[in-house]
């Protein structure tokens, strides 16, 4: 049975949760089923992590598999990567976005090469959750957009959910996963709820596809993470215009789902592509690049990118100027428009 499917005959009801509570279920499941997924991390166990999203879980099943460590994120992905090769499927977190950057060598080295480097005889079921970007009144080294560098570090799964059910699903799969999986999880997002049953979670796609939130005709908007609740925003207010707006959200960056963003764009003719990195040197030029490669003879203009400003991220006062929004959407949509 798929660790995302509800059992055969099991009912439970759907009620509000929040991004937090499912990515807690999501590890606190996979902790029940496995006693070789081992939780670790600064402030993870007797705090349950500074967004909470790891409470309860050092009281459940002791502080040997929910483990606080030292102020030291090279040293803690160090470990997970022995732990790793040992048999352990190791579930890291790093506390903000810019706080991982000091384990990057341990990343780009060992996690990211290590299945290559023994030909496949050592897997590296080793997953690092990291809470990224923006819209909390963070200051610097607190909500930066880091996933440019992870999805240009071959050997790593990139994956990023922008729902609830997401948060729950694609959690299980990537402590599932025998390859390593950066998982990045949306700060502004964790608090935001749907219906929905931890005892009978909905089935969802795997990681490396993506998913149309909302069909349309006049341009696709190409998105995830954070970004998706501006997109499907934008998309609502575009019909005062007359645009027929597609929104799709990615979920995996790495592996991409060429088949799916193509077929989109091919229908409606025009795509932009939202983030809130940085727009030079980030995941919007590639994806552009790929959606031109592939679909070069249905575009009617080119594509777009809305990101956030080529700057360190700014003081809470200024990042609403800093991040992509509606009306920043909005214009490059009637760009789209302008140029066909």
């Amino acid at each position: 049975m798929s660790s995302t499917t509800a059992a055969p005959g099991r009912k439970a009801a759907a009620k509000p949760a929040s991004m937090a509570q499912a990515l807690q279920r999501a590890m606190r499941d996979a902790m029940a089923e496995d006693p070789t997924v081992h939780v670790m991390g600064e402030d993870v166990g007797a705090l349950g992590g500074v967004f909470r999203i790891t409470d309860g879980l050092a009281k459940e099943f002791g502080e040997d598999r929910c483990t606080d460590t030292p102020l030291a994120e090279a040293g803690i992905l160090g470990a997970a990567v022995g732990m790793a090769m040992y048999g352990l499927r190791p579930v890291v977190e790093m506390q903000f976005d810019a706080f991982a950057y000091p384990a990057f060598e341990q990343l780009a080295s060992h996690v990211a090469k290590m299945r290559n480097r023994t030909r496949g005889a050592l897997a590296m079921p080793l997953t690092i959750r990291i809470p990224y970007g923006g819209g909390i009144g963070g200051v610097e080294h607190h909500s930066d957009s880091s996933e440019a560098y992870y999805m240009a570090t071959p050997g790593l799964h990139v994956v990023t959910p922008a729902t609830v059910q997401d948060a729950y699903g694609l959690l299980r799969e990537a402590i599932a996963s025998d390859d390593p999986v950066v998982f990045l999880e949306p700060k502004r997002l964790y608090w935001s709820k749907a219906d929905w049953s931890p005892d009978a979670p909905a089935a969802v796609e795997p990681i490396g596809r993506a998913v149309v939130r909302r069909p349309g005709r006049s341009a696709t908007l190409i998105t995830y993470g954070p970004s998706l609740p501006v997109c499907l925003e934008a998309a609502e207010a575009a019909t005062a215009e007359g645009w027929d707006l597609e929104v799709l959200d990615l979920r995996s960056l790495v592996p991409f789902d060429d088949e799916t963003v193509a077929a989109s764009v091919r229908r409606t003719g025009r795509a932009v592509v939202v983030h809130e990195s940085t727009g030079f040197g980030g995941p919007g030029g590639e994806i552009a690049a790929r959606v031109t490669e592939r679909c070069f003879h249905h575009l009617e203009a080119p594509v777009l990118r809305v990101a956030g400003l080529d700057v360190p991220y700014p003081p809470p006062m200024l990042e609403r100027h800093h991040l992509p929004g509606v009306d920043r959407v909005l214009d490059a949509v009637a760009r789209l428009q302008w140029e066909a």
